[in-house]
Formats: structure tokens, C-alpha cells, sequence
């Protein structure tokens, strides 16, 4: 009896060894291969909610997976108490996300498309990765190169519309993924944290025309997320135990207690997608005020730090 039952146990622990990545509830990455096998189950009850990202209409009416539903990313955001593209209320993401079909019993797959910087649509799909985290839906995944890895691999983009039936969010969401100013402040170069700046080294070092005022968070490094990515495609990772090794070489390792943060909360977004769900860091947040926030508050007193260079590098 006690045999049959170690037996069993072992022959668990090896079939959920065995068992596709796109078969087990989690937030990740799949290939296009496994993104049309999702789309095409047989059985419709286990086809994946496919949730097309782009900002731009007319990009989604030129051709989209099969089954995506389109949510401009844009729409989970709006100006409060001045300051622009701030995260929604909980109550009004969650009727949204609803309204797009999101449900806690499906997985979801999401997208935009890639290119050669400065093309930065994958920024939009990670920020709704953010958000429907968030919100508690515990089955995401990236289609890593999306839009543009799915043309490559000589698959079809399709131009009819499709609407998901309204979904069911779990009652519980996640918000202490967020991280406010209050620990934002209390984080910055103190021993075993990191405050990490995922825009571009210009902006980190106050040499843009873009913000209200320069620079960045004091004490923060800065890691643009397009290290992580590959040049022809700023959707599609690049091999991950390379990415590591620059996170690690720039000081940043899964020993470390990290914030990310950006200038609007999208590239911070990517950067704490990949910190958590792809290389399993144990405490990552997101800043979700951003710099844009962090600017403004405080009648705009906030200490601020330029110059400086990129971690990691010479």
C-alpha cells in the first residue's frame, strides 16, 4: 500500500514534469507554435481568451491572431489629481476587463506586435499583464515576438472581429504587486533593495526634452528593458540565461528586494514581468506612479538625481 502511494506520488511529480508549459495554470511566456495550438482546440471550452493590445485601431484591423479580442491598453489609464495616464480605479479596470471577456477560469493570451526600436508595443502587452495580475487572474501568457513572430513562422493573420462573452473576475486581486511613493522612498539605497529605471539612459540622466523634470528616483540604477530584448524584434526575449547574466552583471539578483519603476509605468511593467514570471525573482513590485507622478508631488520638490551611467555596463 505505502509502495502504490510513493509510486503514484513519483508518478505525479514526473507528469507535471512532463506536462507542457501551455497546459499548467501560470504567467509566462509561449512560442506562436503554442499560441495556434491553444487557438485551435479542438474543445472550445479550452481555447484561450486572446487579447490583442495595440494602441492603434487600424493596426488591428489590418490583421490579428485568430480570436483576439481588441483592449487598447490605453483605456486602463486616465489623468487623476492632475497627472496623466495613471492607473484606473479598481472598480472601473475590473468593468473593463470584464466587458473584454478576462475570466478566472481561462487562460489568457496576450500581444501586440515587434520591430526594431524605437517600435515599444510590447510595453503595452506587459502593462495589461500588470494589470489583469492585479486584478487576480492567475492564467497569462506573453506570445513572445508576437504579431511579428507569428507572420515569420508563416502563419496568417486574420481581419475578422471577435467579441468574448463577458467574463468572471476572481473576488481577490493582487495589489501588493503595487508599490506606492511611500515605498518607493523608503526603498532607494538602502542594503538588499534596488530601485531600477527601466527607461532609456537618456532619460535617466535628465538629457530629454519629454518631462516635466529631469532625471530620476535618487538612488536608483538604470536598466533599459530593451537589453532584455532582441534588436530586430523588441517583442521577443532574448535567450534568457543571457538576460540573466547582464541582470546579474548590472547587480541585479534574485537575493535583491527590487522596485521597478519608468516613466509612465509601461517599460517598468516589462521589466518587472520579466524579473518575477521569467526568471523567478521572489519580491519585485511596480512603481506604479512613475516618474510622471513622482515629478509632481510634493509641489514638485522631490529630490531629483542626473547623470549617471547604465548598470552593468562601462
Amino acid at each position: 500500500m505505502k509502495m502504490n502511494m510513493r509510486m503514484k506520488m513519483k508518478l505525479s511529480c514526473l507528469l507535471l514534469v512532463l506536462l507542457p508549459a501551455v497546459l499548467r495554470a501560470g504567467i509566462g511566456l509561449v512560442s506562436v507554435a503554442e499560441a495556434k495550438e491553444m487557438i485551435e482546440n479542438p474543445d472550445a471550452s479550452k481555447r484561450p481568451v486572446v487579447l490583442d493590445t495595440r494602441g492603434g485601431y487600424k493596426d488591428y484591423f489590418r490583421g490579428h491572431l485568430p480570436t483576439a479580442h481588441h483592449i487598447n491598453f490605453d483605456t486602463l489609464r486616465g489623468t487623476d489629481k492632475a497627472v496623466p495616464v495613471q492607473y484606473l480605479p479598481e472598480e472601473l479596470t475590473r468593468a473593463l476587463l470584464v466587458r473584454a471577456g478576462v475570466d478566472r477560469e481561462r487562460t489568457h493570451l496576450v500581444y501586440a506586435t515587434g520591430a526594431a526600436l524605437p517600435n515599444d508595443e510590447v510595453l503595452s502587452t506587459s502593462m495589461v499583464v500588470y494589470v489583469l495580475e492585479k486584478a487576480g487572474v492567475k492564467d497569462i501568457r506573453v506570445v513572445d515576438g508576437g504579431l511579428a513572430e507569428w507572420v515569420k513562422a508563416g502563419l496568417k493573420p486574420v481581419q475578422e472581429y471577435f467579441g468574448n462573452p463577458a467574463g468572471k473576475l476572481p473576488k481577490k486581486g493582487e495589489p501588493g504587486i503595487a508599490a506606492d511613493i511611500k515605498a518607493v522612498q523608503a526603498h532607494a539605497g538602502k542594503a538588499g533593495k534596488l530601485l531600477i529605471d527601466a527607461r532609456p539612459l537618456n532619460e535617466y540622466q535628465g538629457e530629454d526634452e519629454i518631462w516635466l523634470r529631469k532625471g530620476h528616483i535618487p538612488g536608483a540604477i538604470s536598466f533599459h528593458w530593451a537589453r532584455m530584448m532582441e534588436k530586430d524584434n523588441t517583442h521577443k526575449f532574448r535567450p534568457l540565461e543571457t538576460v540573466k547574466a547582464e541582470l546579474a552583471a548590472a547587480g541585479i539578483t534574485p537575493d535583491k528586494d527590487v522596485i521597478c519603476y519608468c516613466g509612465t509605468s509601461r517599460e517598468g511593467s516589462l521589466l518587472y514581468f520579466a524579473l518575477k514570471h521569467l526568471l523567478g525573482f521572489p519580491k519585485v513590485r511596480l512603481y506604479e506612479g512613475a516618474w510622471k507622478e513622482y515629478v509632481w508631488l510634493e509641489g514638485q520638490t522631490l529630490k531629483a538625481e542626473t547623470g549617471g551611467k547604465a548598470a552593468g555596463q562601462p
